[in-house]
């Protein structure tokens, strides 16, 4: 493959839904000639692996998890159509032309049938004794994640030829492919032809592969296909195009005015985003790109003249907070006075936990009491419970519905952030929790009552982040 200077986008699903206000903008930027040298991989229309999958939030059900738990194929049936009019509605409002919208529909057509086909023959099979479904969930996962990516790859790419690109659908899905091959293979094939300096690929988010990326990455499966892609092209930038700029904090919560754009950071400010559930990039993305020395920008789609935030391995020049944000956990509490002294209670709860596929924010131990902050939904948590519960019937076991409130920066050293925060959490009247800052100096957590967890940003957005900036960079 070429190497020549080229770069790796992604744009996210929520952006997709105007993917249209775009063409001008920034597939072209601006130029009368489209700029090749790109590589675009796209994510499925907002909302449309909710309804294969699962909803991202609140676990409600999709194709998927009526499947699994289906007597009869009614429901997931009733589901897969709705996925189907929810992509015909997708891509409808986003091409103008009918010759397009008719092969979008065409296409939407074949896959959710062949799926569907898929389906009932894999019902069918395991009526018989010999054949588990639970031993297929994982492929079938995989089959409807392709799904959504293909349909708004295939749909921008039609969009983009008939504003005058050159742009091809470069389909990793798999779709009606019988060859095995690992994730590295499955995109050297889909790309061994396309010429980037003088066509544009318009690349699933999801690649078909022995791995199986969902299986390890689950819902972050396009970033890592995304980021895969750069390293194995040896792109000079890797750039994530969301709706929005990375900022100090979320500007509905703390005004627009307040607000600063990170404008650079690095893998390990990144790394902490995403432990608090507000990812710049797949942790294991992230990880890929800084092995592959390939630099990440994260810029707002619908602003392409402002160069975004450039992420890399670059140390602070000063120290200084770049970020508050917040996330509402369960804080599992586990006392066992017998524990003092014995070894295994740690490694018995993560085992409970990983079990469970429930994820870990943040730990604080003491000589009794093991407290993990968990980012999951309540009947989890209490699945957890009852499991702890059996394992140590000696221990008391709470769960609290707390928040964790972050203040992240490359360099937190010298800046007093816990004595500064709860001084502005005490001049707000919030009462915290608990608080802990790591030896490495890149957060500090403090944890707060989940009704407070706004005002809390607030207070030390203002006391960590506005106080003492010039008004110029405020408005930056």
């Amino acid at each position: 493959m070429t190497k020549r200077h080229h770069t790796v986008e992604k744009i996210g699903g929520t952006s997709m839904a105007r993917v249209h206000e775009l063409v001008d903008t920034l597939f072209t930027r601006g130029r009368e000639a489209p700029e090749y040298g790109r590589i675009f991989v796209v994510s499925a229309f907002g909302g449309i692996t909710d309804l294969l999958l699962e909803q991202k939030k609140t676990g409600e059900p999709g194709v998927y998890g009526l499947f699994a738990n289906a007597d009869n194929d009614h429901a997931w049936s009733d589901a897969l159509n709705r996925v189907a009019g929810a992509m015909r509605e997708a891509h409808a409002s986003v091409l103008g032309h009918p010759a397009d919208i008719a092969a979008a529909d065409d296409f939407v057509r074949e896959r959710i049938e062949g799926a569907r086909s898929c389906l009932i023959d894999l019902q069918r099979l395991c009526s018989y004794g010999h054949f588990r479904l639970a031993h297929h969930m994982g492929l079938i996962r995989e089959l409807l994640s392709g799904l959504g990516e293909a349909h708004s790859a295939f749909a921008t790419a039609a969009l983009l030829r008939r504003r005058g690109i050159d742009a091809r659908f470069v389909d990793l899905s798999g779709w009606r492919d019988e060859t095995e091959c690992t994730l590295e293979d499955r995109i050297v094939e889909g790309l061994r032809d396309v010429d980037i300096f003088h066509e544009m690929p318009i690349v699933t988010g999801y690649a078909q592969c022995s791995e199986g990326l969902m299986a390890e990455f689950d819902r972050g499966y396009s970033e890592v296909t995304f980021a895969r892609i750069a390293a194995l092209t040896g792109a000079g930038e890797a750039i994530i195009h969301k709706e929005f700029h990375l900022s100090s904090a979320d500007p509905k919560l703390v005004g627009a005015e307040a607000v600063v754009k990170l404008g650079h950071t690095n893998y390990d400010v990144a790394d902490q985003l995403s432990n608090m559930g507000m990812e710049a990039v797949h942790p294991k993305a992230a990880k890929m790109l800084r092995q592959a020395g390939i630099p990440l920008r994260v810029t707002n789609a619908f602003e392409p003249e402002d160069p975004g935030t450039l992420i890399d391995d670059a140390e602070a020049e000063t120290a200084r907070v770049e970020m508050v944000t917040g996330l509402g956990v369960y804080a599992l509490e586990l006392f066992e006075q017998d524990m003092v002294g014995v070894k295994g209670y740690d490694s018995a709860i993560l085992d409970v936990l990983t079990r469970h596929q429930v994820r870990i924010v943040a730990k604080t131990s003491n000589a009794n009491t093991i407290t993990h902050y968990l980012d999951a939904p309540l009947k989890s948590v209490r699945r957890v419970e009852r499991d702890l519960e059996a394992k140590f019937p000696g221990a008391t076991l709470t769960a609290r519905n707390l928040a964790v409130v972050a203040a992240i920066g490359r360099d937190l050293k010298g800046l007093k952030v816990l004595a500064r925060g709860l001084a502005a959490l005490d001049a707000g009247g919030i009462d915290p929790v608990a608080v802990q800052q790591t030896t490495r100096d890149v957060d500090a957590q403090f944890v707060v009552p989940r009704e407070a967890m706004d005002d809390a940003i607030r207070a030390l957005h203002s006391a960590l982040v506005s106080e003492g900036r010039q008004p110029e960079a405020l408005a930056a």
